[in-house]
């Protein structure tokens, strides 16, 4: 990761006792069903060759994106696993006998832990390709990724907080430092939180750019806080992973219960968090919850 990237992140100092980071989208904004259905998944479909089984591609896309454990994951990861697993397991692909185009130089990037999973990334594992055939991978990933930024760019727009958001930061801020931990390109989520007048309430807002959300807490708040004051806010497997590895607190943003979940927060979880009363058996209910949410497996596996 190039330190440049990350400076705002390394050189953070505290100005309060306490630290929050929140994901966004699907957390704070409900984007992600937007964004998947009407921008990342028609441009999978029309990049990577698979209109013969477009339906297919739709319902494996949102189970992946929204409704499994792979929720939130980085596009490259999940764009694999619904090439390499979910699409050849679906049942209309075998019965069609559809060949799911596969692209073994592009899967390789996407496995690699060294690999910067953003556009800035494909752009310099394109420099470093050794045949035209990596090349050429890379850089019709990277055009499909563009293309998906720009569609976000022009489609998504207008789309508040979830209800009890704006209330929560207020309250948070006067006793917290908040940071955006978020995949989403940084352009995106400054753009958004710009728009909605919620980016006042942070102090850095990090994206895919800065690298990976458990980065974004251990170089912003790992060392800086007492483990007990770090809180880290997300709707996603992946949030929840970032937390753990950072050994902070975790509050879940239930999919399909997002207003509840914020307003259950604005009104007992910020009060328990703050006076020290948030692990244990309350973080247990709430984890056990949210496991809930989210299933392993596709519906049609079984």
């Amino acid at each position: 990761m190039n330190n440049d990237a990350q400076k705002e992140l390394i050189e953070f100092k505290p100005k309060h006792e306490f630290f929050v980071g929140i994901d966004s989208d699907g957390c704070v904004f409900d984007t992600m069903g937007i964004k998947q259905r009407e921008c990342f998944c028609p441009w999978m479909i029309a990049y990577f060759n698979l209109q013969p089984v477009a339906k297919a591609v739709r319902e494996c896309k949102e189970f992946a994106d929204l409704y499994s454990q792979t929720r939130g994951a980085n596009r490259h990861i999940t764009v694999k696993r619904i090439l390499t697993e979910l699409l050849p397991s679906h049942p209309m692909v075998k019965i069609r006998g559809f060949k799911v185009p596969q692209f073994p130089h592009y899967f390789k990037w996407v496995d690699d832990p060294n690999s910067l999973l953003s556009n800035e990334g494909l752009k310099k594992a394109i420099k470093k390709a050794k045949s035209n055939e990596e090349r050429k991978e890379l850089e019709h990933a990277l055009e499909w990724s563009k293309r998906v930024n720009w569609s976000i760019k022009e489609i998504v727009k207008c789309i508040p907080p979830f209800p009890w958001v704006r209330e929560s930061l207020e309250k948070l801020s006067k006793k917290t430092d908040i940071i955006v931990v978020s995949s989403t390109p940084t352009e995106a989520l400054r753009r958004e939180w710009k728009e909605h007048d919620v980016a006042r309430y942070t102090c850095v807002i990090a994206g895919q750019e800065m690298g990976k959300k458990k980065e974004h807490l251990k170089l912003t708040a790992s060392g800086k806080y007492p483990e007990d004051h770090i809180l880290m806010i997300g709707d996603a497997p992946g949030d929840l992973e970032a937390a753990l590895v950072n050994k902070a607190l975790f509050y879940p943003i239930n999919p399909g219960s997002e207003e509840k979940s914020w307003e259950r927060f604005y009104k007992e979880g910020i009060d328990k968090f703050i006076i020290g009363k948030f692990s244990g058996d309350y973080q247990k209910s709430l984890l056990d919850e949210f496991d809930k949410c989210l299933p392993g497996m596709p519906p049609w596996s079984s």
